[in-house]
């Protein structure tokens, strides 16, 4: 008999319920993605706000769960720099970095990040 793989949505709800709790959006530069809100803090080019109404949960495109990220609009650019990832933290941690298409930034500009999604597969 086959073993079956099989996670309740709730396990999967719970990591991206995690994600949700993020409080801000950071537009980051590097040659690699951070790994700690430090390394984030000092890549930031540019920054803004998250509130529990700019993500959206629901079930994957196909199988599995995902949270959507809304759109954020005009962010100021800080720094000058290559913009290689965005990062989601809360104030304490470093939640999520996901790549973004690389673009030069110039201080004083401004940036829009596109709705995005991160999906967790159901288990195969």
């Amino acid at each position: 008999m086959a073993t079956t793989k099989w996670a309740n949505d709730s396990v999967m709800d719970a990591a991206l319920d995690k994600i949700a709790t993020a409080t801000a959006l950071r537009v980051c530069s590097g040659t690699s993605s951070p790994t700690t809100l430090a390394a984030a803090v000092s890549a930031t080019l540019a920054t803004t706000a998250l509130t529990s109404g700019d993500f959206t949960k629901a079930d994957g495109a196909t199988n599995g769960r995902k949270v959507t990220v809304a759109q954020k609009s005009t962010l100021t650019i800080d720094t000058s720099g290559d913009a290689t990832c965005v990062c989601l933290d809360d104030g304490t941690n470093l939640l999520f970095v996901t790549t973004c298409t690389t673009q030069t930034l110039t201080a004083g500009g401004t940036v829009t990040v596109p709705t995005w999604s991160d999906t967790i597969s159901d288990p195969s």
